[in-house]
């Protein structure tokens, strides 16, 4: 074996292993939330209603039309993520950032939403540019490389709950507004 041949299977392999590990752990909270998602990337722009069940050992997303007709199912597990379109064609990675990369041409980055989506910045590195209110609530921040902007609801039943997170990382845009909360799941 080359020396040359030696580096590019090493590389390889290196690269295989950073993409199995997540880029933060799984939060601990369980929380079911229904919103619109707005996603603009190089290949073109998506709009879905969107509904994510979040628990300790899975989360399922649904991106739906708004009559209702499921887009995209995605289930992320300690196993990989799947995603079952809506000609029921299959796509399977490690994770539901590969995945959505995958599938549909733009990156989901749930690993750290799971932490942003409760105003908390992902606890696998450190964010950047924090930007936080007179409540001490992150208003902004960059991490992983996304930079996140933060909006809470000023009152009702939501009272200092994200009602919608603005997400960039130079090549995807990605807008979700939260209309509905429930902690703990379903």
């Amino acid at each position: 074996m080359t020396r040359r041949h030696f580096v590019a299977v090493a590389a390889a392999a290196l690269l295989a292993a950073c993409a199995a590990v997540p880029l933060a752990p799984r939060a601990p909270q369980p929380f079911d939330l229904v919103g619109r998602m707005l996603v603009t990337y190089s290949g073109g722009a998506l709009t879905a209603n969107t509904r994510w069940e979040h628990a300790l050992e899975q989360d399922q997303i649904w991106l739906m039309t708004p009559t209702g007709q499921t887009l995209a199912y995605i289930v992320d597990t300690k196993q990989g993520a799947t995603l079952t379109s809506a000609d029921q064609k299959q796509y399977r990675a490690g994770s539901v950032e590969a995945l959505t990369r995958q599938a549909l041409g733009w990156s989901l980055p749930l690993a750290l939403m799971q932490y942003w989506v409760k105003g908390e910045p992902a606890p696998s590195s450190v964010p950047q540019g924090l930007e936080q209110g007179a409540d001490k609530q992150p208003r902004a921040l960059t991490q992983n490389g996304w930079r996140v902007a933060f909006a809470y609801y000023d009152e009702g039943p939501f009272t200092g709950k994200v009602r919608r997170l603005d997400l960039n990382d130079g090549a995807n845009e990605i807008r979700l507004v939260i209309d509905n909360w429930r902690d703990g799941g379903t």
